[in-house]
């Protein structure tokens, strides 16, 4: 198939989640002031009605099924409908075979949903990133909360370990670019016991700090050691627990008291 030097369509990045682009712009040049003004918007109208979504493009090609239906069972398929913008790095159905034995089957099943959305977020990134914007990064943030990471050779690219095969897919609600292999989110696991001995020692170090009567100084080590767990990546945290954190830090920068901040 194609690298990333083979472009169906390149259109500016957009990386905000909450503006929104039109994908596709005809113009018409009218010989005459008798024809309706309405009729150029009628057009667009039809032209745009061709484009479809991430989803429904994903199903009409025929390659991915098993995302499909994965994304059905993640209950992901209607965030995928929605605005966006996105940019998805489809797997093919090729691509998910070559996981190990039972992986499909076993992700598929209700218990395990929460793997399941992690990892097929992790295939997805805010925004609309089209190939030449891609082959400029080192990495992208995903909507899983890890980051891909984005290595070219040539006109070859990879993201994680997966080769790109097929770039810029046009969808109404953002972009598809194909790739042979199901990228998988890092375990956490590192970053967990990473965290865990953060705070132990935070812990060990300001208990030592306020009760010999340098609250201060004890405010600051708590302080830094939060802004440093908040970089973890993967996180270690659950959904929300940064935001809290932030909170926090914020509460702190706003007190004179070092003991408050302790």
């Amino acid at each position: 198939m194609c690298g990333l030097s083979q472009v169906k369509t390149r259109v500016g990045l957009n990386p905000s989640m909450t503006n929104r682009r039109v994908l596709l712009i005809a113009s018409l040049a009218f010989a005459s002031d008798s024809i309706p003004a309405y009729a150029e918007c009628g057009e667009c109208k039809q032209h745009e009605a061709k484009v479809k979504d991430i989803v429904d493009t994903a199903v009409t090609t025929g390659e991915f099924k098993t995302l499909a239906a994965a994304l059905k069972a993640a209950g992901l398929v209607e965030t995928l409908k929605g605005k966006g913008p996105f940019t998805v790095f489809a797997p093919t159905d090729k691509a998910f075979r070559k996981l190990p034995k039972g992986t499909v089957e076993e992700l598929l099943k209700p218990e395990n949903k929460d793997k399941l959305v992690a990892v097929l977020t992790y295939q997805v990134v805010p925004g609309k990133v089209v190939a030449k914007d891609v082959i400029g990064l080192s990495e992208a943030g995903t909507v899983q909360g890890s980051k891909v990471k984005i290595t070219v050779k040539g006109d070859k690219v990879r993201v994680d370990n997966a080769k790109v095969t097929a770039t810029d897919i046009a969808c109404s609600n953002g972009m598809i670019h194909v790739i042979n292999q199901v990228i998988l989110p890092p375990d956490n696991a590192d970053s967990r016991a990473e965290a865990v001995e953060m705070m132990r020692d935070a812990v060990h170090r300001g208990s030592h700090l306020y009760n010999t009567g340098h609250p201060a100084s004890c405010a600051d080590l708590y302080q830094t050691t939060a802004k440093r767990l908040m970089e973890l990546s993967p996180s270690p945290f659950a959904k929300g627990t940064h935001e809290k954190l932030q909170i926090a830090l914020k509460h702190c920068s706003g007190t004179g008291c070092d003991h408050s901040r302790a």
